[in-house]
């Protein structure tokens, strides 16, 4: 954490030592420090000190890593790396980009799909489920329940991506998506680390049985050669175990259509959303728009597709950071739509976050990375959930 006032008019003194009395969010280097962004602090100082009250709500998952991947990651007394080290994934396949030693996404060869959990059969679902979903699901624990991955698994490292889509489907269109048809069309914005894991977006079969799921993943990232590329998933990615019927000759390759299963289908587009909207629809008009991590409040690209979604009347659901920037993002959509909020946001956690602590500035502020939830809801068709993956 930094000095809140570093980089103004005076340099700082040293360390940051001193924290607001009040919010305990953000802290100085000195006394006139902070008596110079008092000016600024106290119209956020309120509104942080309700949101530093959920910090530890934040943390609480049922998994038996929960602590290690959380609160001493925080600590700085266990790195991200040694996480993965420890279960032997560090720098494996679709892990590969969870640790800042990683390649990163410019580098990294995206062209082949990586379709191993590089984990044993025990601890991931690279099958069918041993049943249907009789109820929906509303938390991590139940999912493993349902899915027969023990409580040490850390495959909600990567499944938080699918299961924001389920969780956003459940949450914008409730029972209306069984209206739709038989085809559910997705409109995924800004996707990333997605990039390379791909692959867990075939849980998706699993939480929409029935269902064919076509997804567009829109954004900037996605490498030019790749703009246009269509993937269909149509097994889930497989395990280390030799004898595991994920290896069986009887199951299906990537790219194969089954009529046992519904199908799941990644389209993948170059730029941004405003600017493709147009090229898509012609072959995707989408029922649900999801921009995980957006960072509205951050990004000026947003308020042109801010205004687009508004146009369009489509369903939208982002996901931030934390509160904080869910606040900020409330703000530039009442700037952009000209119009107040409908309904006034809302935390509301994620049932599916990911189980990550981004920083320690983030700690401080109760941002759980990918997924500390608040909603909001600003036009009829715009509703924004923040902290989703």
């Amino acid at each position: 954490m930094e000095c809140a006032w570093k980089g103004r008019a005076t340099r700082c003194l040293g360390p940051p030592r001193r924290r607001c009395g009040r919010c305990g969010a953000v802290a100085y280097c000195s006394a006139s420090h902070q008596i110079s962004h008092w000016s600024e602090h106290k119209e956020e100082c309120r509104r942080l000190e309700e949101q530093m009250k959920h910090i530890d709500v934040l943390n609480e998952f049922p998994f038996t890593f929960s602590s290690e991947a959380t609160i001493l990651v925080c600590e700085n007394q266990v790195t991200r790396c040694s996480f993965l080290s420890k279960r032997s994934i560090h720098q494996l396949g679709m892990w590969l980009y969870e640790c800042h030693c990683g390649s990163s996404l410019a580098s990294f060869d995206c062209s082949r799909l990586i379709d191993c959990w590089d984990l044993p059969d025990i601890l991931c679902p690279c099958n069918e489920p041993e049943s249907l979903i009789s109820k929906q699901l509303s938390s991590w624990k139940e999912y493993y329940e349902w899915r027969c991955i023990p409580l040490h698994s850390p495959v909600a490292l990567l499944l938080h991506w699918p299961l924001t889509i389920y969780h956003a489907t459940q949450t914008s269109l409730g029972r209306r998506i069984f209206e739709i048809g038989q085809k559910l069309h997705i409109h995924y914005l800004g996707p990333e680390k997605e990039l390379l894991q791909l692959a867990v977006f075939a849980e998706l079969h699993a939480l929409f049985p029935g269902l064919d799921v076509h997804i567009e993943l829109v954004g900037p990232a996605v490498q030019q050669s790749r703009d246009g590329e269509s993937i269909t998933l149509s097994k889930y990615a497989c395990c280390l175990s030799a004898d595991c019927i994920c290896k069986s000759s009887e199951n299906v390759g990537w790219g194969v259509h089954t009529s046992k299963t519904s199908a799941i289908t990644l389209i993948l587009r170059k730029g941004f959303y405003h600017d493709r909207y147009r090229d898509i629809a012609k072959e995707s008009s989408p029922h649900l728009i999801i921009a995980p991590n957006a960072g509205v409040a951050a990004y000026p690209s947003w308020l042109a597709t801010i205004e687009l979604i508004k146009a369009i009347n489509v369903p939208a659901v982002f996901s931030d950071y934390c509160e904080e920037a869910c606040n900020l993002g409330a703000s530039c959509i009442t700037s952009v739509t000209r119009s107040p909020l409908t309904l006034p946001w809302r935390a509301a956690l994620s049932s599916f976050r990911a189980t990550r602590i981004a920083s320690s500035m983030e700690c401080k502020l109760g941002c759980v990375l990918r997924n500390s939830t608040v909603l909001l809801r600003t036009l009829p068709s715009l509703a924004f959930e923040t902290g989703l993956n």
